[in-house]
């Protein structure tokens, strides 16, 4: 298995860790990997009706181990036990006692609605994503990451047959695990209706009342229905660059999920082809930038840009006091005039900005007004997380 950047953060941290992301991103794998004296599964459904029947298994447990690190996994499962962690965490500050918690869950829509209390300071948050190319290393490989996604397990696996498997049963674990448990299940085939459209049109902008239409659903439940997937990580908008006043903008944001894997999966298709190598290479894209943020523990902004008049710039993004304004070409085969939209729309940016066609390969070089080829993979190692 790979290793995480995150982990070293999350070993060194100084308080105990709340590590939230979408299943499969290998989050069990890595707080195990930090040998905690003490691990609980709450996935498994006895240990879950042990806790439910007794509140203070927690507590007898660390007691009977003298722990001091303890792994708590699928904490969304119960969320009242956050609160229990928390006033066990105090009490061992005030005896002078070590005490770390390493917990994991897939959903923090599901500890908010539990009355968790993730906003008291205690316990620091971190985020996982898939795989990003820093952690895959220089095998890092597009074209296997635009059909097989960079979840760990279907990236790695060699047998490509199973690693697709496990895509297609994403999706219904989900719906299972994520949206029956919401007690939507009796809705649960106008929301099947509802991914499967939000799949294909995932990359275009973001229009609800079309998402309606074509799933038959309301508005209003299309509307609930996105912000679940947002709450429960499997996709995001990416908004509109708002430091740009002066450019008459589309407002509508893009919808990407969180993983081209997990993408081609719903939508039972693991063949970028040429009508879809674009849009799957855009995706990849943003997954990676995200990653990237995730794995370094640093605020990231993405964002579109495209005026009324047509002007267009796919991302605009912006880590610390650095903007990048780039264009997403699937293909090895650049021309000096791909780099026209970045070269036009170049005064609506702050001065330093990289202008950047990101490709699928090649070598890289420079255009006129310093507008700069980089393959993908080369792109994101020149990004500074520091």
């Amino acid at each position: 298995m790979l290793d995480r950047l995150i982990a070293q953060k999350i070993s060194g941290a100084k308080r105990s860790v709340l590590l939230i992301g979408p299943r499969q991103t290998g989050k069990s794998t890595l707080v195990h990997g930090l040998r905690p004296d003490l691990e609980i599964n709450l996935a498994r459904e006895a240990e879950l009706l042990t806790f439910l029947a007794n509140p203070g298994e927690l507590e007898q447990r660390i007691t009977a181990q003298h722990a001091k690190t303890v792994f708590l996994d699928e904490v969304q499962r119960l969320p009242s036990l956050l609160n229990t962690v928390q006033a066990l965490v105090d009490e061992a500050k005030r005896d002078g006692r070590q005490l770390k918690f390493l917990l994991t869950g897939s959903s923090a829509r599901k500890l908010r609605r539990g009355g968790a209390n993730l906003l008291a300071g205690r316990i620091l948050l971190f985020h996982l994503g898939p795989l990003a190319a820093a952690e895959i290393g220089d095998s890092f490989d597009v074209r296997r990451a635009l059909e097989m996604g960079t979840l760990p397990e279907p990236y790695l696996e060699q047998d490509r047959s199973l690693g697709e498997k496990i895509l297609q049963a994403y999706g219904g674990t989900y719906l299972k695990e994520e949206i029956q448990a919401e007690a939507l299940s009796r809705k649960l085939e106008g929301f099947s209706r509802f991914i499967m459209v939000a799949a294909a049109t995932s990359g275009g902008w973001l229009d609800f009342s079309k998402l309606a239409q074509n799933a038959r659903v309301s508005r209003t439940s299309t509307v609930r229905y996105f912000e679940l997937l947002e709450e429960t990580l499997l996709a995001r908008r990416v908004f509109p660059y708002p430091a740009a006043p002066r450019a008459d903008l589309v407002k509508h944001p893009k919808l990407y999920f969180f993983d081209c894997g997990v993408l081609n999966g719903l939508l039972g298709n693991f063949v970028a082809s040429a009508d879809r190598i674009g849009n799957l290479f855009e995706h990849l894209l943003v997954c990676q930038l995200q990653a990237l943020a995730m794995a370094h523990d640093k605020e990231i902004e993405i964002h579109t840009f495209r005026t009324r008049g047509g002007l267009e710039v796919d991302f605009v993004v912006r880590i610390g006091k650095q903007t990048w304004a780039i264009e997403a070409k699937a293909s090895t085969n650049i021309r000096e005039h791909d780099a026209d939209g970045l070269e036009a729309a170049s005064s609506h940016f702050p001065d330093g900005t990289r202008r950047v066609i990101v490709t699928l390969g090649g070598a890289s070089r420079r255009f006129r007004n310093g507008v700069e080829v980089l393959a993908m993979s080369v792109f994101l190692k020149e990004l500074d997380f520091s």
